[in-house]
């Protein structure tokens, strides 16, 4: 088990003020794995006053050395890539063979590439007789969650640090330990004192404590709307910048000329990936009704020939959720589908087969739901499909943005120009044209309350400067 009794603060690892600890519980097994500290706001507050001293110094200094240290950390995470992917497989519930790809390459990645970027990106343009300078906002608050949670941290801390920020995160505390290591690392290397900061605790205390905190510039926080509007409620009262990557319930249009051998693979790994607790998933599937029971009997194929199991076994390729409270959530919502008339065309509230333990759910797919059905308004956030026919193209897209979010989307279509004009018309942040490939340095965030501002590559980076203009 690993125990975690210090936080880190101003460059040393030292007690918490509160007396606390939270327990981190392996998905799989539901049992315990590793212990942290209950965090206080007042250690909260000691973070904040570190951060803030540090920040004349780091923003100072060049973006040569920013780099420099940045590219450290990218290749302390490529050491530490086993050790590192196993802790979040048993965290969050993801396949292990997965979870070193996504949860620490991505994370990696997102290190390394801003690395290079600080030193390529253009800091000072001229416009007319004015010299446009960006400068860092200050000190960050980064507020994360447990669903990507060190990539999560990355997108936010490896932008503030090249833009000359100080930081102080908060990861979630249902996978809290690979925030450790990440601070591990920024230890060992050196990183000067207060320029990076850690504080574990829950979000009604520490993180509220930092959202709400007069020396704290911006806050970026990812996780539910509910709670992305109360950070925004709190970031109000002292008028901080504030960027938010909040809910989705993303659609995912096949069109009467998608090629549906292709398209339904694709569409159940985009809802399953994670085992559905991907805010970008694509959880509807828009299918023309011609076609529905075709589209059907080949989605149950698909939800079936994922293989439920302990996150670290190679033949596992639906791990469980992260935890207990949101297991019961996702059967409640399976529940509700079924109260709601909506077809049940595989999957349930059962555990899978021989899967007692552990936060598992199985594989669903539901059919002939309607917009007004709450599976196909509300987050589900587990391996649950819902699919949903339409009788012309004007329907369909009326239905993907018949939604409060905007974060995410497909279109499916042997003609791709017609794919991207479908797509060109939905609210939404990002649209997959034909199951397109993830692209890591793309803008990621969402329209309506899916949030504000962007996150990846030079537009996570953007979203951490203040513009000042000097007329000469």
């Amino acid at each position: 088990m690993e125990v975690r009794d210090k936080i880190y603060i101003d460059g040393a690892w030292v007690p918490s003020t509160g007396k606390g600890t939270l327990e981190v519980f392996d998905s799989n097994t539901e049992e315990v794995i590793g212990t942290i500290p209950e965090g206080t706001a007042e250690d909260a507050d000691r973070a904040i006053s570190a951060a803030s001293a540090a920040f004349g110094e780091w923003s100072a200094l060049s973006h040569e050395e920013r780099s420099k240290l940045l590219a450290r950390v990218a290749e302390g995470l490529a050491a530490r890539t086993d050790e590192i992917a196993q802790t979040i497989s048993q965290e969050v519930g993801m396949p292990l063979s997965l979870a070193k790809i996504v949860q620490v390459g991505l994370p990696t990645g997102v290190f390394a590439d801003i690395a290079k970027k600080v030193t390529e990106f253009e800091w000072e343009t001229e416009l007319g007789n004015s010299l446009i300078v960006r400068e860092p906002v200050g000190v960050v608050g980064a507020i994360t969650p447990w669903n990507y949670p060190l990539y999560q941290i990355s997108l936010k801390v490896a932008p503030a640090l090249a833009a000359g920020c100080t930081v102080v995160l908060k990861p979630s505390e249902i996978a809290p330990l690979n925030a450790f290591a990440l601070a591990d690392i920024f230890h060992d290397i050196g990183f000067p004192a207060g320029v990076f900061n850690l504080v574990t605790g829950v979000g009604n205390v520490v993180g509220e404590a930092i959202a709400s905190h007069p020396k704290v510039d911006m806050v970026s926080f990812t996780g539910s709307t509910r709670a992305g509007k109360r950070v925004m409620t709190l970031a109000a009262e002292s008028v901080k910048k504030v960027a938010l990557e909040l809910g989705g319930k993303s659609a995912n249009i096949l069109l009467e000329d998608a090629d549906i051998d292709a398209a339904i693979p694709g569409s159940l790994f985009a809802c399953y990936i994670n085992s559905g607790q991907t805010c970008s998933a694509l959880t509807r599937l828009v299918v023309p009704r011609s076609k529905l029971a075709e589209i059907e009997e080949k989605a149950k194929a698909a939800a079936e020939g994922f293989v439920p199991g302990n996150s670290l076994e190679a033949t596992t390729t639906l791990g469980p959720l992260a935890s207990a409270v949101q297991r019961d959530r996702v059967r409640g919502y399976i529940e509700k589908g079924l109260s709601e008339g909506a077809k049940l065309v595989t999957g349930g509230t059962e555990p899978p087969e021989g899967l007692d333990k552990g936060y598992f759910v199985r594989p669903t797919v539901f059919s002939n739901v309607t917009r007004d059905m709450t599976i196909a308004q509300e987050e589900i956030f587990g391996p649950v499909l819902s699919i949903l026919p339409y009788d012309t193209e004007e329907e369909a897209i009326a239905i993907a943005n018949d939604s409060i979010y905007g974060l995410s989307g497909g279109v499916w279509s042997t003609d791709k120009a017609h794919a991207e004009r479908v797509a060109r018309r939905l609210r939404t942040g990002q649209v997959d044209i034909n199951g397109g490939a993830f692209n890591a340095v793309a803008p990621f965030g969402g329209f309506k309350q899916s949030g504000v501002g962007r996150e990846r590559g030079e537009f996570g980076l953007e979203e951490f400067l203040e513009y000042k203009s000097l007329q000469r």
